[in-house]
């Protein structure tokens, strides 16, 4: 059962843990509880929950385990219902570091923490993130080992106030386990009912003891899973098959997970107590994977720049008939081969023509890939961090009995990327077939000293924070990015599908900046309590901000307490999103579409803003014996939202810009696209949290119930479909994305038995209406679904236990891709599903595990 508690929350930068301060807990004879005050955010003493302003949601690590995935986001996914992510099936580097969403908001809204400490963000950009991502760059969730985690916290509601950017939509914190005795062991295997996705998880923790007061808790995990396919052969690779092309793959394109191997996590937590009452702390984590996913499929017969021509306007063929014309390169130094364009209707005789060229003048890349080719997107992620510090109490000077936490911490993420089973198509024949695109890397470094003395009933807080951060490009091999001497023959340049960053796109982006911050609470009578931050943050980029939050809790009656807050917030563009280059494939108008993505100042736009918000929040929360149930509203106004803009071919000042920007060949760019300050939006939502306890069925039973709507509206910028979306299908725009791409309604209902040697947990979820997308180019409004998990678990010994279990119990289809849609018109599909489906579309899976704790 996920236990869920509420937190007292109105801080600035770190845990009541992380300065020294008692933090209660209690356990149960039959379950794992927590006691009903917990820390996050907050540097005043321990609250009971109806003294909590804010709401968060506490899941254990044993919770958090309690599903089919050994990945972290699927974890949460199946915990808290206003949290999502979506499979990445064909979605460039999103299929390696998946984005997740928050109350509707992106990725990047999201604060994450590490026992209190501000985590770094990933390299990775979600050029591809299903809409609601597109753009979006935040941390690395999914190389967190459930096996090394006490709980996650994760506070509900806005607090840049608290820790400055991206605290939008709420705060994750993962709090380490601190353990100096004891460990666990544990292997878990699982598949799909498809046959496919195999994943193996060997998982382990060690807690040992420093001297007599301090601990040393290390943790790994090792994961393997294989790839898998919801698809069937697309309808214009099936036609080349049944025209007697033996070369096409079958299937031409995978809809499905990536195949990961070699993934390693290491985790390190430790903590020992000085002579002078002071601690000193330090924690941190490696973790490398590697990933590889599919991509779209380059059809023989229809796709420009490397098989056909291309019109201005970007479709293939001749403006005047219904057929491209191959491209088909003059190999002589003079260009005297007069080499023919043939078309291309399948005409036997037109094939004829084509293969009688002779090679040694004539080339066309069907004499080498006659059936197509699809590109497979590789890419190596490593993730390395550590913070230390020393925290304590001072006993002397003008600071006696203050509260004090020094740390230092520094992250960094490295990206690794590749394509294969592609070309260069302006190398012609000589092009490499497997390219190493370089890489991407971001590297944080932070300091945070923070202050914090009860005087009374009111807790004082002060402190201030310095941070540096640097987004790296690093180069490509040169046949990924070079210009072929068949460019100028209307050939393609750079790795196909995915260009190799070129030597004029590497490079480093660098910033830094500053906070100070102050935070009081007052227990003003015994029934309320009124409290108010305030952080001043400063850019050496775009400038200084200043954002507020005030809080209350009040005591109505024994049973009900009222609470609610009112910030406002921020979230700084990220480096990434202000200096990144980058070449990837999409589709516009149901064909593949290469774009480039560049720096809006190299374009001629404006450099990128920071996005402001309002939250506005205000709940109750309830006890009635056995029963506690939370219900919190809220509202959440982001202005100046930065996001990609829609592909387009550049204009003539956009060209202008390139060239004096050093743009290597602006004038064969045919689409563009950049970062900013794109719309507004506004968030409704509300959440229901209740929880029940009872001796029934001759064990300990609890029922926990999670609610969540959450609805979205675009009111303002250029995401406007010029009128809501209508009909059950079509061409869609980004405000529909935004606004319907997820369910507005997601509930989960679990019920946790425990006996003496058995426990078991089965949990209903329930997903709304939202609106399904296929290869990010049409889309249906599709029904409601209920999806079933059921574990049970056998104690053999006090040591040993073993698991079997399954997600999606009775194999819930995602929604089918409307088959009116799906037509040798479309042919750039061969997908089965939906893939934006909020329970994803691999279908059932089923799990064993073994444990052995010590």
């Amino acid at each position: 059962m996920i236990q869920r508690k509420i937190v007292t929350s109105i801080s600035a930068a770190a845990l009541l843990g992380s300065l020294g301060m008692p933090v209660a807990f209690a356990q149960s004879d039959d379950l794992d509880l927590l006691e009903e005050v917990v820390t996050i955010g907050s540097r005043t003493k321990p609250r009971s929950v109806t003294e909590s302003p804010v709401p968060v949601d506490v899941i254990s690590a044993r919770d958090l385990a309690q599903t089919g995935s050994s990945d972290m986001l699927d974890m949460l996914k199946g915990s808290v219902p206003s949290f999502n992510v979506h499979d990445q099936p064909i979605s460039d580097a999103a299929s390696m570091i998946r984005p997740v969403n928050m109350r509707g908001l992106s990725s990047d809204s999201t604060l994450i923490l590490f026992n209190g400490k501000r985590r770094h963000r990933a390299s990775v950009i979600a050029f591809q993130g299903g809409g609601l991502n597109d753009g979006a760059q935040g941390p690395d969730i999914s190389v967190i080992p459930s096996i090394a985690l006490k709980q996650v916290e994760i506070l509900r509601d806005g607090a840049a106030a608290q820790y400055g950017s991206d605290a939008i939509a709420g705060v994750m914190n993962f709090v380490l386990k601190d353990d100096a005795e004891g460990g666990a062991l544990e292997v878990k295997t699982g598949q799909f009912y498809e046959g496919d996705g195999q994943t193996t998880t060997i998982a382990g923790n060690y807690g040992m003891a420093m001297t007599d007061s301090g601990f040393l808790n290390l943790s790994f995990q090792m994961k393997d899973a294989d790839a898998t396919s919801r698809s069937v052969q697309r309808p214009d690779a099936q036609a080349l098959i049944d025209a007697g092309n033996t070369a096409v793959a079958v299937p031409a394109q995978i809809w499905g997970s990536p195949i990961i191997e070699n993934d390693m996590t290491l985790f390190a937590n430790f903590g020992i107590d000085l002579k002078d009452g002071t601690e000193i702390y330090a924690f941190g984590n490696y973790s490398n994977r590697e990933v590889d996913g599919g991509f779209y499929y380059r059809n023989p017969n229809g796709r420009g720049g490397v098989y056909t021509y291309t019109n201005d306007n970007g479709t293939p063929g001749d403006e005047d008939d219904d057929f491209s014309a191959r491209l088909i390169a003059d190999m002589t130094d003079d260009m005297s081969g007069n080499c023919p364009n043939t078309l291309i209707p399948g005409d036997p005789a037109d094939d004829a023509i084509f293969n009688a060229l002779n090679p040694d003048v004539c080339f066309g890349f069907k004499q080498i890939i006659p059936g197509g080719y699809t590109p497979r997107f590789v890419g190596n992620i490593t993730d390395t961090s550590f913070t230390a510090g020393r925290r304590g109490e001072f006993s002397s000077g003008f600071l006696e009995d203050w509260n004090f936490d020094l740390s230092g911490s520094v992250g960094r993420n490295e990206s690794e990327f590749g394509l294969n089973n592609t070309i260069n198509p302006s190398f012609g024949p000589d092009t490499k077939r497997n390219f190493d695109t370089g890489a991407y890397i971001q590297l944080e470094k932070t300091i945070n000293f923070d202050l914090q003395k009860q005087m009374g009933d009111t807790s004082v807080a002060m402190g201030t924070e310095y941070r540096e951060e640097s987004f790296q490009i690093v180069a490509g091999e040169g046949m990924s990015w070079q210009v072929g001497p068949l460019a100028e023959q209307g050939f393609n340049i750079g790795s196909h599908g995915f260009a190799g960053f070129s030597i004029d796109s590497a490079g480093t982006s660098e910033r830094s900046n500053y906070a100070l911050y102050l935070d009081v609470e007052n227990q003003t009578t015994d029934d309320l309590m009124l409290g108010g931050a305030l952080r001043y943050e400063n850019f050496n980029t775009f400038g200084d901000t200043i954002n507020y939050k005030v809080v209350f809790n009040w005591q109505l009656s024994d049973n009900i307490a009222w609470r609610g807050s009112h910030s406002t917030g921020f979230r700084a563009p990220t480096l990434g999103q202000a200096s990144v280059v980058n070449t990837q494939t999409s589709i516009v108008g149901g064909q593949l579409t290469q774009a480039q993505t560049l720096p809006a100042p190299k374009l001629g736009e404006a450099e990128l803003q920071p996005e402001e918000s309002v939250n506005f929040a205000t709940g109750l929360v309830m006890n009635f014996g056995g029963l506690d149930v939370t219900v919190d509203a809220y509202f959440i106004e982001v202005t100046d939202r930065i996001a990609l803009t829609d592909n387009a071919t550049p204009t003539t000042a956009q060209r202008a810009a390139m060239a004096a920007a050093g743009v290597p060949n602006p004038e064969l760019i045919g689409q563009i696209n950049y970062f900013a300050n794109d719309f507004d939006t506004e968030t409704t939502g509300l959440d229901v949290v209740a929880t029940y306890g009872a001796e029934l069925f001759g064990g300990g039973t609890d029922f926990s119930l999670a609610y969540n709507w959450t609805t979205t509206e675009v009111v303002g910028g250029d995401t406007s479909c010029g009128g809501s979306f209508v009909g059950n299908k079509g061409e869609i725009c980004k405000a529909v994305r935004l606004e319907r791409g997820l369910p507005e309604h997601r509930a989960s209902f679990t019920m946790s038995q425990k006996w003496e040697n058995v426990s078991a947990f089965v949990r209903t979820n329930y997903y709304g209406e939202y609106v399904g997308v296929h290869a990010d180019w049409f889309g249906e409004q599709v029904g409601t679904a209920f999806t079933v998990d059921l574990e049970a678990t056998y104690h053999a010994t006090q040591e040993f236990s073993f698991t079997a279990g399954a997600s999606n119990l009775f194999d819930q289809e995602a929604a089918k891709i409307d088959g009116s849609i799906v037509g040798e018109d479309d042919s750039v599909l061969g997908g089965i599903y939906y893939e934006t489906s909020p329970y994803g579309i691999g279908g059932g899976f089923y799990y064993l595990k073994a444990s052995y704790e010590f």
